[in-house]
């Protein structure tokens, strides 16, 4: 197996598992995944900078993050579907390393927004170009996710559902101390994501 089709497959193992914590039924509840879509595009367009009338610097760190969110719910889109993590995983491979020729952020945006709405579907085409237009590849991709995923499962694991769990760590927000962990290790490594889970134990605040 090519090593697309590896991280992708083990992405969607790795949602399948995460929607499966929140809720057993997950596959049975309708959740909206295609509404979290087009929310998530506006809040990442917000973070690029769409108004002409002032000045606005593109975060693309924080650009970048909203689009590994959205992979999250483009991923259970396609569970949903009923096909098989081979064919899935096989479409997505195709999908997600084809470039349309989209300059524009902003219509690359619009085109996974629009998916979301239109169709209730998820534009992996469109989300492969606005990757592209933020320098982010697949590698970079699955490095994020994992870390964002190991963060959920942690928050899951230490009373995000109850209320008692605690965002901020020693000053400064989980999200960050998660991607100063994700640089700091081997993304490559087969026992990378139980790394990650142990590192946030240890920086945890007891």
């Amino acid at each position: 197996m090519s090593t697309a089709k590896n991280q992708i497959t083990q992405m969607l193992s790795m949602q399948n598992a995460m929607n499966s914590r929140v809720s057993e039924t997950w596959r049975d509840n309708n959740y909206e995944w295609y509404r979290a879509i087009w929310v998530e595009c506006a809040e990442m367009l917000d973070h690029h900078g769409w108004k002409w009338w002032k000045h606005q610097e593109i975060d693309v760190a924080q650009v970048q993050l909203e689009l590994v969110d959205i992979f999250h719910f483009g991923l259970s889109l396609r569970l949903m579907t009923g096909d098989s993590i081979e064919d899935i995983t096989q479409t997505l491979a195709n999908e997600l390393t084809q470039n349309s020729g989209q300059q524009d952020f902003k219509i690359a945006l619009e085109a996974l927004a629009s998916a979301a709405v239109t169709d209730k579907a998820f534009d992996a085409l469109a989300l492969a170009d606005c990757m592209r237009l933020m320098s982010m590849d697949l590698d970079e991709l699955f490095r994020q996710y994992v870390g964002k995923n190991t963060l959920n499962f942690f928050r899951q694991d230490h009373g995000y559902k109850d209320g008692s769990y605690i965002k901020i760590w020693n000053g400064e927000e989980d999200n960050e101390v998660l991607a100063n962990l994700v640089t700091s290790l081997d993304a490559s490594a087969d026992d990378f994501q139980q790394q990650l889970y142990t590192a946030l134990e240890v920086k945890y605040p007891k």
